[in-house]
Formats: C-alpha cells, structure tokens, sequence
C-alpha cells in the first residue's frame, strides 16, 4: 500500500506543467523540517513484534541539512524519525543519512540515501534501566515531494518518505522497521 502510495505521488507530480515560472533561488545552504504523520511496522528477530501489526505515528525528529551544488542539485544530511510503542515505551526509530537530492522539475524533487539506523528511547520515555538501550544498524531512504508554494528562498512543500532500516539489539539480534510518512515540509534553501 505505501508503495502504491508513493508511486501515485511520483507520477502524478512529473505529470505537472513544465511551463511554471521560477520564483525560489536555490543556492548556498538548505534546511528544512517537516510536521507530518505516517506508518511504521517494526519486526525483531526475537518475534516479540511482527511485521503483521502496523503504528499510526508522528514525525519526530525529520529535518534537513545540505547544500547546493548546483541549481538542481543538493547534497543533504537527512535525519527521519518516528515515534512508536513498544512493550509500554515509546521509542524512536530514525536514521542520519546522507543523501541527494535532486528536482526533475521547478516544483518536483526526489530525494534518496544509505546510511546509519538508529533506534532509541523517545527523549521524554527514557527510564533507568527500562527502554534505555540505543541501537544502530543500516537503513536506506527514498522520498519525492511536490512544492505548493514558494517565493525567493523559502518553500512549502508536500511530501512522502519511505524508510527501511535495520538496527542490531544486544545479543545477535536484531530489529527491522518499515516507515511511510506524508507530511508538509518547511524549507530554506
């Protein structure tokens, strides 16, 4: 279903008029954050979570640092996060990932990286010796978004992401998340 999702996405903004004038200079740094929310299933190898049970969640941390190459090109570190339940405690499943970015269009980019899975207590849930333990791995990301508004260096866009990663746990173990998110994206380039 969430592929199915972002391929209506893509397609249905490379389908936009190309003849759209150019109002935002994208040059030098870009930043930008998103609110939003999504889907995580989470599965570990010790069968205490399964893929079959899918979260609502939110968007917590998802921002976004990089800078231009050129007008079309940008080079980012993204950091997608999103809160889910587990056994009573909540806990983020996130990544820092270096990624490009790049617009097929003025208004339609695509964007897409490898790098570090971090899974960890939601700051506000840490307990002493309970829900504690960070966990890293490989994840990989793919998003496209479509901007909706913009003017000089500032841009409103609609988005979707898709996360896969997979973070080691104490003792040969192992947990594997599946993320989608739609949010709205605030950015400075």
């Amino acid at each position: 279903m969430a592929c199915a999702a972002f391929a209506s996405l893509s397609s249905t903004t490379y389908a936009q008029n190309a003849s759209s004038e150019t109002t935002t200079q994208r040059d030098g740094f870009i930043f930008e954050f998103v609110v939003g929310g999504g889907i995580i299933s989470i599965e570990d190898s010790a069968g205490i979570q399964t893929f079959d049970k899918s979260q609502g969640t939110f968007v917590f941390p998802d921002v976004k640092f990089g800078h231009m190459l050129n007008e079309n090109l940008a080079i980012t570190v993204s950091l997608p996060g999103n809160i889910y339940e587990f056994q009573d405690n909540d806990r983020n499943f996130g990544g820092f990932i270096p990624s490009l970015q790049y617009w097929v269009k003025d208004r339609w980019w695509i964007h897409g990286g490898v790098g570090l899975a971090i899974d960890s207590p939601a700051l506000y849930d840490i307990k002493d010796d309970v829900n504690d333990d960070w966990n890293f791995g490989c994840a990989v990301m793919a998003s496209t978004g479509y901007e909706i508004y913009k003017k000089k260096n500032f841009a409103l866009n609609v988005q979707s992401k898709l996360v896969l990663g997979r973070a080691s746990l104490d003792g040969d173990a192992h947990r594997d998340a599946v993320i989608f998110n739609v949010g709205l994206g605030f950015s400075w380039l």
